[in-house]
């Protein structure tokens, strides 16, 4: 039996993976540049430190792994005919270069037993399986060898490379991953873009209690303004219908609209033949899009937790409505749309409104559990003229 730890860099070893690099016959592989490092059973941990040391770079932004087939090539040479554990990163690891090589690992070496390091996980408490605590001799080599080999990256300006002082764990937590879960964890920390969408749902508005309870509120919302607002509603962002779906129930016509065509593909299959849902078949970049000559008027345009990325809310000036909904997390809300609006010319709050309140949840399973922030909900109305 071999332990081989997979890391995207060097530093990666040590900071998570230093209980199983010290412990008999182990190999390293640095996906980074493809090398691999092997230790035999009698080689010291200082020694085996001395040599990784040896490997840690500058912080590199190009620095990535080749995918599975590469890794589990890799794994396959330094494991020879031995049975070989794989060690890896998460593929929740909030840094998307880590959680790449920990979701393409275990994808190659799919045939192994392969363990996922919880590491840091700022979004996340991680359910483990294997808790590995260093003594005191192994987290003193630990921090000297990141005051050694890592001083450059104390200061790195990156969250990507910088090493801080939760990236420095006493206690080395690990946890396996069937495919699935592998999948949901991997998605669950992806922005909005096709490694989000790889996986149906990946925000589990279908299974989460608290999703459940977030879009009835919000639906409830935005019916109980149809009087002002009428039934023609556009909704940006309907990622896969979970939203759109209550409001056809309650006989609104729908202007759906999603810019990953993933997401649109199985919104439009989802919704397909109901005669109140219009899907829109191309790609729509952002709100600048749903600005531009050719998009119907409609009641109100729905904006359900969606701000987050930076969007220039000046553009709401010029969606062709009167009406704007809007959702989010309440600290977003305060910190982002309340100072635009204060300074608005075109648009007044008709109504604030709480829609539900923050929750602790399980996802993927119980494998991982998190806060849930609430949302909160305002209503606009342009100002006449």
């Amino acid at each position: 039996m071999i332990d081989i730890v997979v890391v995207l860099r060097a530093e990666d070893a040590v900071l998570d993976f230093l209980s199983v690099l010290t412990d008999g016959e182990t190999a390293l592989v640095l996906a980074d540049h493809g090398r691999t490092l092997t230790f035999p059973a009698t080689q010291s941990p200082a020694e085996r430190l001395a040599r990784i040391a040896g490997h840690v770079h500058p912080a590199d932004d190009r620095a990535g792994a080749s995918g599975p087939g590469p890794l589990a090539d890799l794994v396959r040479e330094a494991a020879g005919d031995r049975e070989a554990r794989v060690w890896t990163h998460s593929p929740a690891d909030n840094r998307r270069s880590r959680g790449r090589v920990g979701r393409d690992t275990a994808i190659g070496c799919a045939d192994r037993d392969v363990r996922h390091a919880v590491g840091y996980s700022p979004y996340l408490q991680v359910v483990s399986d294997f808790d590995h605590s260093l003594d005191r001799e192994l987290i003193a080599g630990k921090l000297d060898f990141v005051n050694r080999a890592c001083e450059h990256l104390l200061t790195a300006p990156s969250p990507e490379y910088v090493v801080q002082t939760p990236r420095i764990p006493a206690t080395e937590r690990f946890f396996h991953a069937d495919a699935e879960e592998r999948e949901r964890l991997f998605a669950l920390l992806a922005s909005l873009d096709d490694e989000a969408a790889s996986i149906a749902d990946p925000w589990e508005f279908g299974s989460s209690p608290y999703e459940k309870d977030r879009l009835d509120a919000t639906a409830a919302w935005v019916l109980g303004h149809r009087a002002a607002t009428g039934e023609s509603l556009v909704e940006v962002g309907a990622c896969e219908g979970a939203l759109t779906h209550r409001l056809v129930a309650a006989g609104c016509a729908v202007h759906a609209t999603e810019p990953n065509p993933l997401f649109r593909k199985r919104l439009a299959e989802a919704v397909g033949g109901t005669e109140t849902v219009r899907v829109t078949s191309k790609d729509l970049a952002g709100l600048a899009d749903l600005t531009e000559e050719g998009h119907p008027r409609a009641g109100a345009h729905l904006l359900i937790e969606m701000l987050y990325y930076g969007q220039d809310l000046g553009l709401l000036d010029r969606l062709p409505t009167d009406h704007l909904f809007v959702a989010l997390e309440p600290d977003a809300m305060d910190s982002r749309v309340r100072p635009w609006l204060a300074a608005s010319a075109t648009w007044q709050e008709v109504e604030s409104v709480h829609l539900v309140p923050p929750r602790v949840e399980t996802v993927c399973a119980g494998r991982a559990y998190l806060i849930k922030r609430g949302s909160d909900g305002l209503l606009l109305r342009r100002t006449a003229g």
